[in-house]
């Protein structure tokens, strides 16, 4: 670690050892936590680098240490002396062979009791810590992590450098688009009555370098989504952003793969040797029920309608889709068990209407909640389509919608895997998830949407389908997933003019609409557009993959609550009203 030489400080509080015994130093930092015990008091130092340990002696220096005595915790302080071996050596920490003998105090800064502790096990609760966020940032648990974020930012910045891409910045304030997720809005004075929009992402502008002959762009870029938040969604969060010409999707795929490869065998030493292996999105969906499965355990979905059928068992009858899991080793479950799985599957965010359960036994029989439906043999057959042994746990779900019925069994097996210990996050599991559907069709407004956006290229193969049957058609688009998450994803672009208008015709848009959205895109491809595609990932999902968190705002600086809001500055919030008259707006609320 280098030295710090400072007006304040001539070392950090985290780089000294054994081998400094005998020097003269001087630390500054915040009072963690100060003791006395007899004629002595001990302080300890803290910095973003560490904590040091401060010996007064009321033997040496009476004043000195009645000065000590009077340091509360999270005081700024200075503090010269010698640098000591300790008698009673703490292993836990870099410097804890060590201890300064102090021969001068000064007092930077005093400070209020903080509301919480400022240790790892803290006792501030989300709120009261978001609150506080400048006094959570100094807990080291807080602080490694966006050391971490700093530490992968950078690397990436120098691995695509080193690919011969261009960091290019694209404007905040752009044209909303309001196809997909909700835009923020920003009112403009200059111009009444008219907006600016907050980037979702900087996609046109992107393909815009690409026309312009910057062959190979990316950003570190915040990117804006009024959407509803979850643990991995904040509405503003950061992109890495990026764009090739003259690629097709392999060569996206490939040097992007070698980018995580590269981030993860730098930050966790963890060497991905062997390819990451690939899955079509209707794979994804038949097999696990989402397009991000988590691959670091099995429980791949088994359909049994076919066997399942004539039995006079109605709801099996009735369904259009039977489908299960099996858990290896879980047949000893028991009823209290079997029951907290049902009403999980029947909370609002699973929404399922009830759960089948069949245990095989270790002795070779069967039990389940269905046994009067089907006989010993009838359970035998499902036992060997799930490839099942004795002391397994089938479990069955069934429904008319299809997909939804997946997305149900997938929220089980994802409990199955935590109640299982199989979300090990020290194992990481990469997948991408090839030839995603063009167009997802919307029962509510009885139209095709665009499933990632409308620059996304059909599949070649696949353009003849456009006109006669739209929903058979895939695109060139892919997602990195990793552990049930959605890293980062992306496609080759439509880079022919008349195949972009195309498609702006099958998702509804008349001409003039596409020319008043996306018309400075529509002219620029008149003047020669190359092939081109690109991929984003989210930066707060990498990090927060890398560092084992739980959700995204660990890994942000100043995030925002479920709210949207940020507590510590109370946003947002209201304006008063010469400036809603300056900006020509009205609230009605």
């Amino acid at each position: 670690m280098q030295t710090c030489i400072d007006m304040y400080r001539t070392r950090t509080c985290g780089e000294l050892n054994i081998a400094n015994v005998g020097e003269t130093v001087t630390l500054a930092g915040w009072v963690q936590k100060a003791r006395k015990m007899g004629g002595m008091t001990f302080v300890d130092i803290r910095d973003r680098y560490g904590i040091t340990q401060i010996v007064f002696n009321e033997d040496i220096n009476t004043e000195l240490c009645g000065q000590a005595n009077k340091l509360g915790r999270e005081w700024v302080i200075q503090v010269t002396g010698k640098v000591a071996e300790r008698s009673s050596k703490n292993k836990n920490i870099p410097t804890g062979e060590i201890e300064i003998i102090a021969d001068k105090l000064e007092i930077l800064n005093v400070a209020e009791v903080p509301p919480f502790t400022i240790e790892d096990n803290t006792d501030g609760g989300d709120d009261l810590r978001m609150q506080y966020r400048y006094l959570d940032l100094r807990r080291n648990c807080v602080r490694s992590n966006l050391e971490l974020r700093h530490k992968i930012a950078f690397e990436i910045r120098r691995f695509l450098d080193e690919q011969h891409f261009l960091e290019v910045e694209t404007p905040v304030l752009i044209k909303s688009t309001p196809e997909g997720a909700r835009d923020f809005v920003v009112p403009s004075r200059m111009n009444p009555g008219q907006f600016y929009a907050l980037p979702q992402s900087p996609q046109q502008f992107k393909q815009l370098l690409m026309v312009a002959g910057f062959d190979r762009y990316f950003q570190i870029v915040k990117c804006f989504r009024d959407e509803d938040l979850r643990a991995d969604r904040q509405p503003e969060f950061t992109q890495i952003d990026c764009e090739m010409s003259f690629v097709e999707q392999e060569d996206v795929l490939n040097i992007f793969e070698a980018m995580i490869k590269h981030i993860f065998k730098y930050v966790k030493g963890i060497d991905f040797k062997d390819p990451f292996p690939r899955m079509t999105w209707h794979e994804c969906m038949r097999l696990y029920g989402s397009d991000k499965p988590d691959m670091r355990f099995g429980m791949t979905f088994v359909e049994l309608k076919d066997l399942t059928e004539g039995h006079g068992f109605s709801v099996f009858d009735n369904a259009k889709i039977v489908v299960g899991i099996c858990a290896e080793g879980c047949a000893e479950y028991t009823r209290k068990q079997l029951d907290q799985l049902t009403d999980f599957v029947k909370k609002p965010q699973v929404g399922a209407k009830g759960l089948v359960y069949v245990k095989y036994e270790k002795d070779g029989s069967f039990k389940s909640s269905v046994d009067k439906f089907y006989a010993q043999e009838d359970l035998k057959k499902w036992a060997d389509r799930f490839n099942a042994k004795p002391g397994d746990l089938m479990l069955i779900l069934c429904g008319d919608d299809v997909n939804k019925t997946r997305k149900q069994m997938n929220e089980l097996r994802l409990e199955m895997g935590e109640r299982l210990g199989l979300r090990d996050k020290n194992k990481f599991a990469p997948l991408w998830v090839i030839d995603f559907p063009l167009f997802e069709w919307s029962e509510e407004d009885s139209r095709f949407y665009a499933m990632h956006h409308p620059f996304t290229s059909p599949k070649t193969e696949d353009i003849q389908y456009l006109d006669s049957d739209p929903g058979r058609v895939r695109a060139n688009a892919y997602d990195l997933a990793m552990n049930g998450v959605e890293l980062g994803g992306g496609s080759i672009r439509i880079h022919d003019s008349k195949l972009q208008n195309k498609m702006f015709q099958l998702l509804g848009f008349t001409p003039e609409k596409a020319m008043d959205q996306f018309g400075c895109l529509i002219n620029a491809f008149k003047y020669g557009a190359p092939p081109h595609g690109g991929l984003a990932f989210g930066l707060d999902r990498v990090v927060s993959m890398l560092a084992g968190l739980d959700s995204i705002r660990d890994c942000i600086a100043f995030p925002k609550n479920n709210a949207g809001r940020d507590v510590m500055i109370d946003s947002p919030s209201a304006i008063d009203e010469a400036q809603l008259k300056e900006l020509c707006l009205k609230i009605n609320l």
